[in-house]
């Protein structure tokens, strides 16, 4: 499936040759998401080490999208979850959908006001793009910038479709994935961050990680922004990133999220992401037969507990 489909949609770009050994894999583990090894280029290779990505090349980016998805088997809806807006694309569709969020945005609005919004387009899968932590492909933490009752919510029964839900941040390091090994950053309002080794996608929870006096979010998100300036938020950024590359030794690094735009000049081993490519990402998560990684609903026993515990330690630092 994956061969025949990168293949097709991707007709007008020459595939790489995988390397020697390249497998594909067809199964995945708790909250991993797997593709080819070996992906072709579904946009114009950076600029150049420490260069932003042009106005053009962003539209171009956008453009390959659009296509990647125009030959599919499958018919899919992209639902990319953020705190301000809910973005959506469908197979064969080109231009995106959006709705506001916020505070008072429940699932089960959410879910009614996509179908609404999405009631002339076709579609059999649903990928969800979720702001906060996934396991076994349901939500585990409620978002602090949204609603309530997200972690128990029955998606697929909401939506009377299959539906595979993932870490907003994984989503786009999906989309942004070339080869190798790949580090995902997302300097937004927190800090998102993803790994992908030979295209098996790792969701990470690196914002809430001990840095300085407090964590790498409170000072590469846009608290961090905020209080130390554009100048030494930079800084940090740069700093926070030469960590990450020493720790997980990348082939290179993608910094997406709205405020990668905000950087003068990218670090080394850097290339600029766009948060478009969260579509191409929720198209390669069908197209892939990928999925979550489990059919269960259920979170892992325990790892709420887990995880909520880490994050009211990191608060009160």
């Amino acid at each position: 499936m994956m061969k025949r489909f990168f293949c097709r949609s991707m007709s007008r770009f020459e595939p790489e040759t995988p390397r020697e050994g390249a497998t594909t894999y067809n199964g995945c583990e708790k909250s991993t998401v797997q593709v080819r090894k070996t992906l072709p280029h579904p946009c114009p290779l950076p600029r150049g080490e420490g260069e932003l990505s042009s106005g053009n090349e962003k539209r171009r980016m956008m453009t390959m999208t659009m296509r990647m998805n125009m030959d599919s088997d499958r018919k899919t809806l992209v639902v990319d979850v953020g705190g301000t807006h809910v973005k959506i694309l469908a197979t064969g569709q080109s231009v995106p959908r959006k709705i506001v969020s916020g505070v008072h945005l429940t699932p089960g609005r959410m879910v009614a006001e996509v179908r609404k919004l999405a009631a002339d387009w076709e579609y059999d899968f649903i990928s969800i793009g979720y702001p906060g932590p996934v396991l076994k492909g349901q939500p585990v933490l409620d978002p602090w910038n949204l609603g309530k009752g997200w972690v128990h919510f029955d998606f697929k029964k909401a939506f009377q479709h299959p539906v595979k839900i993932i870490n907003d941040a994984a989503m786009q390091a999906l989309g942004s994935y070339r080869r190798g090994k790949m580090l995902f950053l997302g300097l937004g309002t927190g800090l998102g961050s993803a790994l992908v080794v030979d295209g098996l996608v790792l969701p990470m929870e690196l914002a809430h990680l001990p840095y300085r006096k407090r964590t790498f979010e409170d000072y590469v998100g846009l608290r961090g922004m905020n209080k130390y300036g554009r100048k030494k938020w930079r800084g940090f950024v740069e700093d926070v990133t030469a960590r990450l590359i020493a720790a997980f030794g990348p082939d290179e690094v993608v910094l997406g999220g709205g405020n990668v735009h905000q950087l003068k000049s990218l670090p080394s081993l850097c290339r600029a992401g766009d948060n478009e490519n969260a579509f191409r990402g929720g198209f390669r998560l069908w197209d892939s037969d990928a999925g979550s990684g489990s059919d269960g609903n259920e979170p892992v026993p325990g790892s709420r507990e887990i995880i909520a515990r880490h994050k009211r330690k990191a608060a009160a630092r």
